[in-house]
């Protein structure tokens, strides 16, 4: 009888998420298989304009952990490619920082001193790539530390067993010690697995379109509300809609220029006329979230795990987010020294910070409904954004700045991102993160810290260090994802460094 193939971590899907949680176990040496139903990785969807996406700055600050930071951000336009045009929200006189519900805030009205654990660093501000480069840039690097991808390869079947997850794709019978599904918001591992799936349902459909318009100078280029919905126009074609239908239309037939047209002149209220489509698909506002990240051996990240409106890009960082803490976690389980709880602190770390997207996307829907109440609401929301409190308070919001996970301690700096150090022989904390192990930073390079950290070797780095700025620390405790663990800030920490290392990072070896 044939032995069925073994996997420590079987991936379904090869998007940004599952190619990042795929490098992540890498890391650590665990054996990875990437299944992933389309036969190739391009699509038109994934290219500008509409696959251009704004990084938030968690989603930055893990790229450059890992070394991926430049790759990823190449400019995506070039004097090499004059027919991309560039989007109309990149197309002010002012350097855009992102929007709320199409409201703009710009770079020049934020305060970044009301971050005050935040050093300067390349990932200090939201970035624009597209969908394609940073999957051609991952893909590669899964190449590069072995990960096996199989393109053209669905999963129709799984079964638990006590240890593992049995997993059928095509004719192909596999196992893992654990399957995670990152197969998006039509996850078919989340239905195989029997994960409840909770939330609202679409108040609209939304259309990313690039057609050949007949006339359109009767469209205004840019973002517009109007009495029956949104329409944003790039031109000469490229056209976003929003058609308060309750999501009817999405996925119910195939998209016409006819329908287009139809839509467009409804929303827009001119006569513009739709002569063909070269690119067409629907998007709408559900938002769903998986009620628990976890299944037995099943775990969820990404869309799979939850789905929203793409309206400010929040989708894609979410999903890296939930890559970057999920994949230590999983690994140090799989080589058997995590402590006992790790893998629930994914969860635990991950779901509030989804339901928390899925409401500021709600909340943008909100604003967004054509009704003379939404509009007067609008009015004082945009003139909110427009004061420096309100832009630094949104920017917040949208690139993530003072993201925190609730660790149980209550000095400000844990639980958040570690700040970038600029060390004093010339590199950076980012730079001794690419391996993918914790880190014990030591400004003030006592031999005790020393001598405790070697007790954690191949899981923890001890660095002895002064820097630039140390911002009153002494030293402090970072994980493999670049979270804060553990400070000491001459006052009084909150535990014994051991304990934090142990909680972490599981027992120590005897030496």
């Amino acid at each position: 009888m044939p032995t069925i193939p073994h996997y420590d971590v079987i991936i379904v899907g090869a998007g940004p998420v599952g190619l990042l949680l795929s490098c992540e176990l890498r890391l650590a040496h665990c054996s990875v298989l990437v299944l992933e139903q389309a036969p190739h990785p391009h699509a038109p969807l994934k290219q500008a304009p509409f696959g251009i996406r704004g990084l938030n700055i968690p989603t930055l600050e893990a790229l450059q952990r890992r070394g991926l930071l430049d790759a990823v951000t190449a400019p995506v336009h070039s004097d090499s490619a004059p027919s991309v045009s560039r989007p109309h929200w990149m197309q002010h006189a002012r350097r855009p920082g992102g929007h709320f519900a199409g409201m703009q805030f710009f770079q020049d009205q934020i305060d970044t001193a009301a971050w005050p654990y935040r050093l300067p660093s390349p990932a200090s501000e939201s970035m624009p790539t597209t969908m394609e480069r940073l999957e051609s840039v991952l893909a590669q690097r899964a190449a590069d530390l072995g990960v096996e991808l199989r393109r053209g390869a669905r999963v129709t079947d799984i079964a638990q067993l006590p240890d593992g997850v049995l997993v059928q794709a095509g004719d192909a019978q596999l196992q893992a010690s654990w399957l995670v599904g990152c197969d998006g918001g039509r996850s078919q591992i989340r239905k195989a697995a029997g994960f409840d799936f909770a939330g609202t349902e679409p108040e609209f459909t939304g259309y990313s379109v690039e057609a050949t318009l007949d006339n359109s100078a009767t469209l205004m280029p840019g973002r517009h509300y109007t009495d029956t919905g949104m329409y944003t126009f790039q031109p000469p074609g490229t056209i976003a809609m929003v058609d308060f239908d309750g999501g009817a239309f999405h996925g119910s037939t195939s998209i016409s220029a006819g329908h287009v047209q139809t839509v467009l002149r409804r929303v827009s209220g001119t006569d513009a006329t739709v002569q063909s489509l070269q690119l067409a698909s629907t998007w709408t506002d559900r938002a769903r979230q998986a009620s628990s990240y976890r299944q037995g051996r099943v775990l969820l990240a990404g869309d799979a795990a939850h789905i929203h409106s793409p309206l400010g890009g929040q989708g894609l960082n979410l999903g890296i987010g939930d890559a970057m803490n999920l994949g230590w976690k999983l690994a140090a389980t799989i080589r058997g020294d995590a402590p006992a709880d790790l893998l629930d602190s994914y969860i635990a770390e991950r779901h509030p910070v989804g339901a928390q997207v899925l409401d500021w996307s709600r909340a943008q829907v909100a604003l967004m409904r054509p009704s003379p109440a939404t509009r007067a609401l609008a009015d004082i929301v945009r003139d909110l954004i427009a004061t420096r409190d309100g832009a630094t308070y949104f920017a917040d919001r949208v690139w993530g700045a003072t993201l925190r996970y609730d660790l149980g301690d209550p000095h400000p700096l844990v639980g958040r991102s570690a700040p970038n150090f600029a060390l004093a022989d010339g590199s950076t904390l980012a730079s001794h993160l690419q391996t993918g192990q914790g880190l014990l930073l030591d400004f003030d390079t006592a031999a005790p810290l020393r001598d405790l950290a070697m007790g954690w070797q191949g899981r923890l780095r001890y660095i002895a260090s002064r820097a630039a700025d140390e911002l009153g620390l002494r030293s402090l405790l970072v994980r493999p994802d670049g979270i804060v663990a553990w400070v000491d800030d001459g006052v009084a920490p909150s535990e014994n460094v051991s304990g934090a290392i142990q909680r972490w990072f599981g027992p120590g070896q005897q030496r």
